[in-house]
Formats: structure tokens, C-alpha cells, sequence
């Protein structure tokens, strides 16, 4: 019998980054996407573990995020030990406090490679993230991100988008709005809802497009809309009172903490009683060390986690705690991505995605893709 080692020293760090173009333009209520663009990040070990994953969605901050990751991280954690995941992730801390740039820049290389790193702790173990932190999640439902502003798509047209996801087998669409007036994106909600009936979810993603007095607007016109959560419904100048607001005075309830990059700052949502999901992007805000030590918190408030897209790794983080809620995606044509990269994606039945079962993440990346893609 063979035992695992208990010292896997990193080595070197690789990265690569990848670009590839959209069919359309995504708009939502205050951006809009060309590109699914990403990163890879490989870790070696002497132990010849290789721990791979990618992240983000970064297009022009994507040369800036990759020289944070070799020249201000790779150099603090070779020699280091992987296993000591927790060390790692704060030797990385330092390329996260540079006042004269955006701090999202430090957590996304932070992030990338905190999710190499427990790959390569998953694979050494022999056991996938989701069991190896303890869950006992094998599915998840999970939820198409669709809705998009569009030029020329009418609300038939909009109503016909929506009906198709549930047709492919998801349990749930999150929907667009906040780019146009409440009354206006309360129809096309009330499309949406009309296109699936009752027994489908219906979340709403406004991206921080609203007043205060808009949000509020939308959710009296659409109040018999059964819709599970409001997403970001609060411009940023203001969001955190304006969302507890929001929940106290309407009672539905309000998911947000994608745009946060710390734990300290999603305890500040909890404690002010702002959410009932935290959508904490662990891509973005430091990897998957840190996405755990909010969803603690988040327990400890009654709060329910989610996370912002990348399937690839918050299918095992959600997989792991008893209060995940769903998993986001994309249609094809937003994130052809996770549709072309990931050679063992599993089908979406019966509204469910199966968590990969495979060591780490459980991801096989496609080389072909990968050689396509990449812009390195």
C-alpha cells in the first residue's frame, strides 16, 4: 500500500491565455462582451502533480493579472509546499495591496493560482475538491444566464429564448434587466415567466442598473412573477443599504457579492442584512480559499451561497457545503468556452448538472482548443 506524500514543493507556475470571439454581442444593463477570454494556470510539483485550472473573464486587464502572477507570486511560493494551501495563499497576499491599480487585479492572479494549487492537492489525494472538503453533493441545478439587451429581438423572440432553456434541460434561467425602465423590463420579465410556466426558476440580474426607487418599481409590477432572487438590483454608489431596503420593505429576496473581492467585505452584506445569497466570485476574489471562509460565514447568517458563472470550479465549491444553491452557466454562443474546453462536461438532464467526479476539479482541458486560443 502507498501512502501520499506529505510535502509537494511547487516547482514552477505556467500560464495561458486565451481569447475567443463571441457570434454576438452580450449586452447587459451597464456592459457589454466581444470576447470569452481566460486564463490557464498550471502548478508543478516535484512530486510530478500537476494541478490545472482556468479562470476569469478578463480581457484588457488579462496582461496585467498574468504578470502579477509571475512576477509578484511565482516568485514567493516556488519551494513552497502545496499542500500548505493555506500558507501559499498568504504569501500570495502581498500582490493584492498595490494602491495604484485596481485591487481586482492582485485577487484574479491570487485566484488563479489558489485553483491550480488545490487541483494539484485534489490529485494527490485522489479525490475530487467537492469530498475532499467534506460534501456530499453529486448534482446540482442549474441556472442558464440569458436575457440579454439585444438590437432587434422582439418579446416574442425574447420569450422563445427563454422557453428553449428550459427545453435543453435547465432548471432555471438568471434574466437581464436594469437597462431599461422598470415598467419596460417588467414586461419582458413577465414574457419570460409566461414562455415556462411556475415550475421553472426565474432569477433577475440587474448589475447594479437601478435607483433605488426604479428597483422597487419593478418588483411591485412583477411581485406575482415568482422570481427566486434579485440579483445586484442597486447602483454601486449605494448598494449595500439600498439592497437591506429593498429586502425589508418588499420581502424579496436579493442576492449580491459577485462584485466584492474579500471576505471582510461580504461579512459587511451579512451583517447589514443586505442578502439572501452571497454570489461571492472566487475567480475574482481570491480563489477558492477564500470563496470557503465566506461561505463559513455565510452559515453562520443563514445566508445561501452561490457563485458567479465559472462552472468549472464553483460546481465543486457549491458541491461542498450543505447550503450551495445552484449552479450559473452560460447559453453556447456567451461562453463557447466551457462548451469547447472541457473534453468531460457533463450533460445538463432534468435541470441537474453532475459534479465532476475526477481528482481536483475533475476537468479535462482540450489541447485543441487550447492551441486554437490561446494569445501567448
Amino acid at each position: 500500500m502507498t501512502t501520499a506524500p506529505d510535502v509537494m514543493r511547487i516547482e514552477r507556475i505556467e500560464t495561458i491565455p486565451l481569447r475567443m470571439p463571441l457570434p454576438r454581442i452580450f449586452k447587459g444593463s451597464n456592459y457589454f462582451m466581444t470576447h470569452r477570454c481566460t486564463i490557464i494556470t498550471r502548478v508543478y510539483t516535484d512530486a510530478g502533480v500537476v494541478g490545472e485550472a482556468y479562470n476569469g473573464d478578463e480581457d484588457e486587464s488579462q496582461a496585467a493579472i498574468l504578470a502579477i502572477i509571475h512576477d509578484e507570486i511565482a516568485p514567493r511560493l516556488v519551494g513552497r509546499n502545496a499542500f500548505n494551501v493555506e500558507d501559499c495563499w498568504e504569501a500570495m497576499l502581498p500582490a493584492t495591496r498595490n494602491i495604484l491599480r485596481p485591487r481586482l487585479y492582485g485577487t484574479s492572479a491570487q485566484a488563479c493560482v489558489d485553483s491550480a494549487i488545490w487541483d494539484a492537492v485534489g490529485k494527490a489525494r485522489g479525490a475530487s475538491l467537492s469530498r475532499l472538503w467534506g460534501g456530499g453533493a453529486d448534482r446540482l441545478p442549474v441556472v442558464c444566464i440569458a436575457g440579454y439587451y439585444e438590437e432587434g429581438k422582439g418579446l416574442q423572440e425574447l420569450g422563445d429564448e427563454i422557453a428553449a432553456l428550459k427545453d435543453a434541460g435547465f432548471a432555471g434561467c438568471k434574466f437581464k434587466v436594469g437597462g431599461r425602465t422598470p415598467a419596460e423590463d417588467a414586461e419582458r420579465v413577465r414574457i419570460a415567466r409566461a414562455s415556462v410556466g411556475d415550475d421553472f426558476l426565474l432569477t433577475i440580474d440587474a448589475n447594479q442598473g437601478y435607483s433605488m426607487r426604479a428597483a422597487l418599481d419593478l418588483v411591485r409590477r412583477i411581485e406575482d412573477c415568482a422570481i427566486t432572487w434579485f440579483e445586484e438590483p442597486i447602483e454601486w454608489r449605494d448598494d449595500r443599504r439600498g439592497m437591506a431596503e429593498l429586502r425589508a420593505i418588499t420581502g424579496m429576496p436579493v442576492a449580491a457579492g459577485q462584485s466584492e473581492v474579500s471576505l471582510a467585505a461580504c461579512r459587511d452584506l451579512m451583517v447589514d442584512g443586505a442578502i439572501d445569497y452571497c454570489n461571492f466570485d472566487a475567480s475574482w476574489g481570491g480563489g477558492a480559499t477564500e470563496w470557503r471562509r465566506v461561505a463559513a460565514l455565510a452559515y453562520a447568517f443563514s445566508v445561501k451561497m452561490a457563485h458567479h458563472e465559472e462552472p468549472q470550479v464553483s460546481a465543486q465549491m457549491l458541491a461542498s457545503v450543505p447550503h450551495g444553491s445552484f449552479l450559473e452557466v452560460f447559453h453556447r454562443d456567451r461562453d463557447p468556452l466551457f462548451y469547447e474546453l472541457v473534453e468531460n462536461r457533463s450533460a445538463f438532464r432534468g435541470g441537474y448538472y453532475e459534479v465532476p467526479t475526477g481528482p481536483g476539479w475533475g476537468l479535462v482541458l482540450d489541447d485543441k482548443t487550447i492551441a486554437r486560443h490561446r494569445t501567448d
